[in-house]
């Protein structure tokens, strides 16, 4: 009994937890990450380096055919839960970065001035991090000097805050964060500059040389008499390679943290590393809906509020215009459904009648056949007894009596095949034009000529000659 409690109570546990993660799954936003048109092979590297950045909630191997449109991706956004796009374009002027917020929008258009891949962020660095276990967890999002004034700076806060998961701060776990995205915002240029780093904590307070023999892998002591010697001369560091903390990045852990030494309610230093890729944008166009509604904001472009009465005017009419021919769309389908139906029903009953016409045809010749023979084979047998007795039968000698007559059928005697052979051979003969009245004579077989002895003798003078010899028989005879 005990065990059986147990394993209902580890099951409700379970059956708990998963629900537990399907809701915090839903509640999660995720994204797409894709470009339309033909963008060159750089810029599909990007957005690959993107889909980096957007981990782990969203579609990494996603595939994008040139017919796939908009509309096909927002009717997969809901079942999906995606509640982002971003969308990569390309143009003969400039590169545009659009961010979409599913189904009904805003939609944010930036320009791309300025970006670098992580494949060249990681080899200007001399340690690249290279894990790649720190994308299993969402990135940390920081948003520096978006507090301005205006409709746009609020929108642009509000759509990176909501692209990324929320953090509770009582309740967080450190370990999972692995990553920060940086994204400031220059008020004097006007441009947003994107920034991707690693983040891990270091012990502070202890020097590099302690700091190896923590960790796993022994350094060589053969050179030094002690280990004080090996601590005191710093393991023969290099400028290049010193680390200067201070209070700026320095840390009382509240909790244990990945990493040697970083215990809980010490002290460690916050290092970042910029593992790519980067971008610098500039913020363009606002507009309502998905890349189809009014526009909010541009950058380049202003318009007085009569012209945007007259934009709002003229839109409404295009939507009239449209609601007005799908109705009219709808009716010319029922009509030709209906018309489609009416065919189809005037089809079948022609379809009956000519079957039930051909039926009544195929029995009404059917019997005329059948009349037609017995009077045939009546008249047939009252012929032949009068042609055979000479004299005419009796009425009722016939009647409802059926007879086998073999008049029509040709049988001849073998004499008659030969003769019939014969004048075949005679007609072939005619035509070659040799007519032979004989009978006898026509295929007879002339003998062979028979040629005289033929025996070769002497060679005389150098020539050969041959002497006839006649037959001895011939001489007897």
């Amino acid at each position: 009994m005990g065990r059986n409690k147990r394993a209902k109570s580890v099951r409700k546990t379970k059956a708990h937890q998963q629900k537990l993660q399907e809701e915090e799954y839903t509640k999660t936003p995720h994204s797409m990450v894709f470009h339309r048109g033909n963008v060159g092979k750089v810029l599909e590297e990007l957005v690959k380096n993107m889909r980096d950045v957007m981990e782990p909630y969203t579609a990494t191997s996603l595939q994008v055919r040139n017919k796939n449109t908009l509309k096909d991706f927002l009717s997969v956004a809901g079942a999906l839960n995606v509640t982002h796009f971003m969308v990569f374009t390309k143009n003969d002027l400039h590169t545009n970065l659009r961010v979409l917020r599913t189904p009904k929008g805003p939609t944010l258009t930036f320009q791309l001035h300025k970006f670098t891949l992580t494949k060249d962020v990681l080899s200007s660095l001399r340690k690249p991090d290279l894990d790649k276990s720190v994308y299993r967890h969402h990135p940390l999002l920081v948003l520096n000097n978006f507090g301005g004034e205006g409709m746009q700076m609020k929108l642009m806060s509000t759509m990176f805050q909501n692209m990324f998961p929320s953090i509770n701060v009582n309740k967080v776990n450190l370990n999972t964060i692995r990553r920060c995205v940086l994204v400031n915002y220059d008020s004097e240029t006007k441009l947003i500059e994107f920034r991707h780093y690693s983040v891990r904590a270091a012990p502070v307070g202890v020097s590099r040389g302690v700091k190896k023999l923590l960790k796993s892998h022994i350094p060589d002591l053969s050179r030094y008499a002690d280990v004080s010697e090996y601590l005191a001369k710093g393991c023969n560091l290099s400028e290049s390679e010193a680390e200067f903390d201070g209070p700026h990045n320095e840390v009382t852990l509240p909790q244990n943290v990945f990493g040697r030494g970083n215990m809980k309610s010490s002290q460690s230093a916050i290092r970042l590393k910029e593992i790519g890729p980067r971008m610098t944008l500039q913020l363009i166009m606002i507009e309502e809906g998905c890349c189809d509604g009014k526009v909010l904001f541009h950058e380049y472009v202003k318009k007085t509020e009569r012209e945007l009465k007259e934009i709002q005017k003229l839109k409404k009419q295009k939507q009239s215009l449209k609601e007005a021919r799908r109705k009219q769309q709808e009716i010319n389908i029922a009509k030709k459904a209906e018309l489609k139906a009416q065919h189809k029903e005037k089809s079948l009953e022609g379809i009956r009648r000519s079957t039930q016409m051909r039926k009544e045809a195929e029995s009404l010749l059917g019997d005329i056949d059948q009349t037609k023979k017995s009077n045939d084979n009546e008249d047939d047998d009252v012929d032949y007894y009068e042609r055979e007795v000479g004299v005419k039968p009796a009425p009722e000698l016939f009647s409802g009596v059926k007879r086998k007559h073999h008049g029509d059928t040709k049988t001849h005697s073998k004499k008659f095949k030969k003769d019939e052979k014969y004048s075949k051979k005679e007609s072939q003969y005619k035509k070659k034009g040799r007519q032979n009245t004989d009978s006898k004579t026509k295929f007879r077989v002339k003998a062979k000529a028979t040629k005289p002895n033929r025996r070769p003798t002497t060679v005389s003078g150098g020539k050969r000659t041959t002497v006839f010899r006649p037959n001895k028989r011939s001489n007897k005879k």
